[in-house]
């Protein structure tokens, strides 16, 4: 039996440090796998490798639901095939919708031997306690569906949200994305391009790249807070993936070229 914590981020601005620090808190001896950046959809290669070798007795935290899968149909569709297949699945902010709590349904727990003597008796009984159960597991299934519902709702107001912002400023007369040529600043580049320039034998280190993503993994910077947040500067993870580290490299040496 393996444990898993699977953790994901799809914006720029969310924490995956928060969602493994929660799992961590009450599965220590949980493997950590994360995916970032990649939207709404199940095609996450961390996921992808992790659903595909789950097996009977595995268990997978999740911080919540919207973690798993924020699209309703498709989350409680692979929810069901992984109960199927005997795995456990934690939601650490909605234990109600856990597998466990799906399988108690299933045993009809309140199930009771009637032998009173009495057919008649016996049979109204047998179909009472039969249509309590049967309302049971519906409200089960009903749960865990609506926990995915909520998740994508949360997915679509907030799309709608950023929407309608984006047209009040334009009808301000705000500017509205990029001009062409120009280049996207993610807050968090800086300081870990300064780490990659640090490290990396390609510009003032030693390491290869491996040892440089290693290392970067074990790392924190600074970058500015949100200013709702009434912080400065907010601490985040230096960790990247294979692409963006190759891709934040491919930014630096066009930077160096440029300034020659």
């Amino acid at each position: 039996m393996a444990r898993y914590g699977y953790a994901r981020v799809s914006t720029m601005e969310q924490n995956l440090e928060r969602q493994i620090k929660n799992i961590k808190a009450q599965y220590p001896d949980a493997v950590i796998v994360t995916d970032e950046y990649t939207g709404t959809k199940m095609t996450r290669p961390a996921w992808s490798k992790l659903h595909a070798k789950l097996k009977k007795g595995d268990i997978v935290v999740f911080d919540s639901v919207s973690r798993m899968s924020r699209d309703a149909e498709e989350g409680f569709k692979v929810y069901h095939e992984l109960y199927e297949r005997g795995c456990e699945l934690v939601f650490l902010k909605e234990p109600h919708i856990n597998t466990a709590a799906y399988r108690e349904a299933l045993k009809g727990s309140l199930k009771v031997d009637v032998r009173s003597g009495d057919k008649d008796a016996d049979d109204l009984i047998t179909g009472i306690m039969e249509a309590v159960e049967r309302f049971m597991l519906a409200k089960v299934k009903s749960d865990i569906k609506k926990a995915f519902d909520q998740a994508q709702k949360e997915v679509v107001d907030l799309r709608q949200r950023v929407k309608e912002g984006m047209e009040i400023a334009r009808l301000d007369g705000k500017k509205i994305g990029r001009t062409e040529g120009d280049k996207l600043t993610v807050k968090k580049a800086e300081p870990i391009k300064a780490l990659i320039r640090q490290y990396s034998k390609d510009f003032d280190g030693t390491l290869t790249d491996g040892e440089v993503l290693a290392v970067l993994a074990t790392k924190t910077v600074l970058i500015p807070s949100r200013k709702r947040s009434g912080k400065v500067e907010r601490e985040i993870t230096a960790r990247l993936s294979r692409n963006t580290y190759y891709r934040y490299k491919g930014e630096m040496k066009s930077d160096t070229a440029e300034g020659n």
